[in-house]
């Protein structure tokens, strides 16, 4: 399915029945809308669930007019919202969606309501680098003064990370503006109820920062999924799915 959002054709998946409550899903860091019918899968029974391919992601919907930073992410998420008339819903985020979802909840006088968030190993937390890292980036730093524009971009390409790599060029520079904003100031403005699930083995977004946000939410909880890594949907799905369907009350 496609709606208009401020211009830009958004490709969406929508299951369940259109009565139902609605819970809205917003993917990780260039995921497909298609990596999360586990969910809609799980919950479809009594709550309709949408899954969007967020602008530039590796899916059916274009990237946006400029580079956004995350704000321009919240901004189009709300759009989007208001596009399918929900003025009531959950909101589900994993990784880059997580993000998403905390950055918007600062926000005064959002257009719907929703009483319960689930962040799935979700994105915010700045990690102080590591002292060889903070080297590198020094050096990266003084080389780059004689550096010609085509030799910065291809060290980036050749020492960023998978997704930098990955990403066209607007992608990056959205990249780039997003990830540096540390949301640990943002998280007691989180004031739904949230539902933190998380993977023990995550390396990208590490156990710890899911305590740092169960700590500094004024209500969340967190179900750890041991052994798990950043797609703990894909690694245990079973699991997974009996957390979600549990907090859902959808074998009741």
């Amino acid at each position: 399915m496609k709606t208009e959002v401020g211009g830009i054709s958004v490709y969406y998946e929508d299951y369940g029945s259109k009565d139902a409550p609605a819970v809205l899903v917003l993917p990780g860091w260039m995921a497909k809308a298609s990596l999360y019918r586990v969910i809609a899968d799980a919950l479809s029974e009594k709550y309709r669930v949408i899954l969007p391919d967020m602008p530039g992601f590796s899916g059916d919907t274009p990237e946006p007019p400029e580079a956004w930073d995350l704000d321009g992410f919240v901004d189009f998420t709300i759009k989007f919202i208001e596009s399918m008339g929900l003025h009531s819903l959950t909101l589900m985020g994993h990784s880059f969606g997580g993000r998403i979802i905390i950055k918007m909840m600062g926000r005064a006088d959002l257009p719907f309501k929703t009483e319960r968030i689930v962040l799935i190993d979700a994105a915010g937390i700045r990690h102080e680098l590591s002292d060889k890292a903070k080297r590198k980036q020094k050096l990266f730093k003084l080389a780059k003064r004689f550096m010609t524009e085509k030799q910065v971009e291809r060290y980036k390409e050749t020492h960023g990370s998978a997704d930098y790599r990955a990403a066209s060029p607007l992608m990056r520079e959205c990249m780039v503006k997003t990830i540096n904003e540390d949301l640990t100031p943002c998280l007691e403005a989180v004031k739904p109820e949230v539902l933190l699930i998380w993977g023990t083995a995550d390396t990208a977004t590490p156990i710890e920062d899911a305590v740092l946000m169960e700590k500094k939410m004024p209500d969340a909880g967190l179900a750890r999924i041991e052994g798990a890594g950043h797609f703990p949907f894909v690694e245990e799905p079973v699991i997974f799915t009996s957390i979600l369907r549990s907090y859902f009350r959808v074998d009741t």
